[in-house]
């Protein structure tokens, strides 16, 4: 696959506008595309795309019965996807950031995309070369960590160099976080948002306490067991 260098580096110039245009060129042919976000690297198809979806779980050896979180570059683009019982300020309070919210799918979203459930999980990542490679998109992207299922995830490009025979093209942004720190690979925060005045963690993730303080303190949502 082509390797794209550090975008981070060169925001401004060119070559930010190139590594987008090149990764929504391979991601509207079909192809995985592997990305910074803002807690871990991953690996990103169209979510539209059912073929391209198969590939997703067929790189990683994931469950079939997994499901795939869906990633868009803003607030508005959620309400085509999902039925939303939350204000729409609690979704701009915990997004873009490190938080991944469960919500009623709409009948916008992929049949062939997790068809197990009628749940969604939303990512918008608090990363701007996701965010407008997700802009330049048509549909959601499905997003998945870089890694082979029940794999450390990774925080480099070089830490998942088995997987990039079947990449289109990778976009190299760089160390994410501390390297060396377990709590960098925690991913995102999971909560579903799903039954109206309630909440429930899925996976505690890397920001749980801040999480569930705008859950509980701002919005008086009641924390459920998982």
């Amino acid at each position: 696959p082509g390797v794209w260098g550090r975008p981070a580096d060169r925001r401004c110039g060119a070559g930010w506008k190139e590594a987008v245009a090149a990764a929504a060129g391979a991601l509207q042919a079909g192809g995985l595309v592997a990305l910074p976000t803002d807690t871990v690297y991953g690996v990103a198809c169209l979510a539209q795309d059912s073929g391209a979806v198969r590939s997703i779980y067929s790189l990683k050896g994931r469950n079939g019965g997994k499901p795939l979180a869906i990633c868009l570059g803003d607030v508005d683009r959620l309400y085509r996807y999902c039925q939303v019982n939350v204000p729409d300020e609690l979704l701009r309070d915990l997004l873009p950031g490190p938080v991944t919210l469960v919500l009623k799918r709409s009948e916008e979203l992929n049949k062939d995309l997790n068809p197990f459930t009628s749940l969604v999980g939303v990512r918008i990542p608090n990363h701007p070369f996701v965010r407008e490679l997700a802009r330049a998109c048509s549909g959601p992207l499905a997003l998945t960590s870089a890694n082979i299922s029940c794999q450390a995830s990774t925080l480099t490009v070089s830490e998942f160099q088995d997987l990039w025979p079947q990449l289109s093209l990778i976009i190299d942004g760089g160390p994410i976080g501390d390297v060396q720190s377990p709590e960098c690979r925690l991913g995102s925060t999971v909560v579903d948002l799903s039954v109206s005045g309630k909440f429930t963690i899925i996976r505690p993730g890397c920001a749980l306490t801040s999480t569930v303080e705008i859950l509980k303190q701002k919005y008086g949502l009641i924390p459920e067991s998982a």
